[in-house]
């Protein structure tokens, strides 16, 4: 009887499984909302548990290998054993969350590149260890991304971080060390030990095990971010540019030689550089205005060969980190014409209006050109959306919503079990 491997996405607004056989084929995938909320961490390991519970217990008992992939940018301040801090200060901190305040010392201690930014993982760990000093919490304290705490918690030790994840915080992938002064500061024992995406991290703590009803023997390999999970799930071409359509707006394409710059990331996936951007931006937005069920009939009413001629900005809220990096930005969500079907329209022009500009941002910045644009994500199920983009970007626009980050996980830890 084969194994399995097991991929998990803590997405924007809920979690997803999947299982694939050795080679990546697809087995199975489940998906729910958080139990509680994205910021509270048991919310995470509650629905991880929900979801497993759903799988058949024949093919839990074959599940040989798992990876994360989790909302990158989203931190957490926690105990060495994994506890999260006291109250509030448990939550954690979302990615779309700017600490402005934080921004100046950010810039001072990394010196540059993504976690010199109000929007950088970097000012949220700043922002997290001044409120416990603040609340009269005393160390010691970790500061975990999303994934990084559940990778933790599958292995009952929280003492790794993957290296995808922790580029914000201040991980300098091409030197492999932390930017600037950020490794001499009095909290520097609260950084991760950084671990390679796809490194084998050991067998699950008996715990988790028996938690999630998987084979003690179930070995965890280390994740990467939601969107470097969605372009594992593509295995696109190197002249292929991925754009995750789901609550925010995600842009990636491989490249000859690493590029960097505000807002811009720089992973290494399977030995590849990976860059690219992340807006706040998205089609998360469009539910603020209309239903799914809404969104779909109005998308019917949209003719992409007429534009509205509004230049609205679909920001969530104040702050954008990418095509721009302005901690300030607002939206631009006026004006509202009284046709709703021309509203829809216009705010997918804004957002189509983002994308155009962050391809133009990499392309400025030293990224190949681009032949084709892969879309993932819920945006992908949009046939009058993906007209509107290619109409922009000029080069052929193919949806692919059946492809998930959870998939490209399990693929990643599938990449450790022995061929059928």
């Amino acid at each position: 009887m084969t194994t399995l491997a097991l991929g998990v996405d803590l997405g924007s607004s809920g979690l997803r499984i999947a299982l694939v056989e050795p080679g990546g084929a697809a087995l199975r995938e489940e998906t729910s909302p958080y139990p509680t909320r994205l910021e509270d961490p048991w919310s995470w390991v509650n629905g991880l548990v929900l979801l497993c519970a759903r799988l058949p217990s024949a093919l839990r008992s074959r599940v040989e290998a798992i990876a994360i992939a989790g909302t990158s940018g989203t931190l957490l301040l926690c105990r060495p054993d994994g506890q999260p801090a006291p109250g509030a200060l448990g939550l954690a901190l979302p990615y779309h969350r700017c600490c402005a305040g934080q921004a100046p010392a950010a810039a001072a201690l990394a010196a540059g590149g993504p976690a010199a930014s109000a929007s950088g993982s970097l000012a949220r760990a700043l922002h997290l260890l001044a409120e416990a000093e603040h609340s009269g919490a005393a160390g010691p304290w970790l500061l975990r991304h999303q994934a990084d705490w559940l990778m933790g918690w599958l292995l009952g030790n929280w003492r790794r971080g993957e290296e995808g994840n922790n580029l914000r915080l201040g991980w300098d992938l091409q030197r492999q060390r932390w930017s600037g002064a950020i490794a001499e500061q009095p909290w520097a024992s609260a950084l991760p030990e950084i671990c390679a995406s796809g490194a084998c991290l050991g067998p699950l703590a008996p715990a988790a095990a028996a938690a999630l009803g998987l084979p003690p023997s179930a070995q965890v390999v280390a994740g990467s971010t939601d969107a470097n999970a969605g372009v594992l799930a593509v295995e696109p071409r190197s002249s292929d540019g991925i754009t995750v359509l789901g609550t925010t707006l995600v842009l990636k394409q491989f490249s000859p030689k690493p590029i960097e710059g505000e807002g811009i990331s720089c992973h290494r996936v399977a030995g590849r550089w990976l860059v690219g951007g992340a807006s706040n931006a998205g089609a998360g937005i469009l539910r603020r205005f209309f239903s799914d069920g809404q969104i779909a009939e109005l998308s019917r009413q949209i003719d992409p060969s007429q534009p509205t001629g509004l230049q609205l900005r679909p920001l969530p809220a104040r702050g954008e980190r990418f095509p721009v990096d302005d901690p300030n930005l607002q939206p631009v969500l006026e004006p509202r014409p009284i046709s709703d079907g021309r509203y829809l329209q216009a705010l997918l022009e804004g957002l189509t209006a983002i994308e155009q500009a962050g391809w133009q941002r990499l392309r400025a910045a030293g990224a190949p050109p681009l032949e084709r644009v892969i879309t993932l994500g819920g945006g992908a199920r949009n046939p009058q959306w993906r007209q509107l983009r290619q109409q922009s970007l000029g080069v052929p626009v193919l949806n692919r919503p059946g492809l998930s980050a959870a998939l490209g996980m399990a693929r990643l830890a599938a990449t450790i079990l022995p061929p059928p």
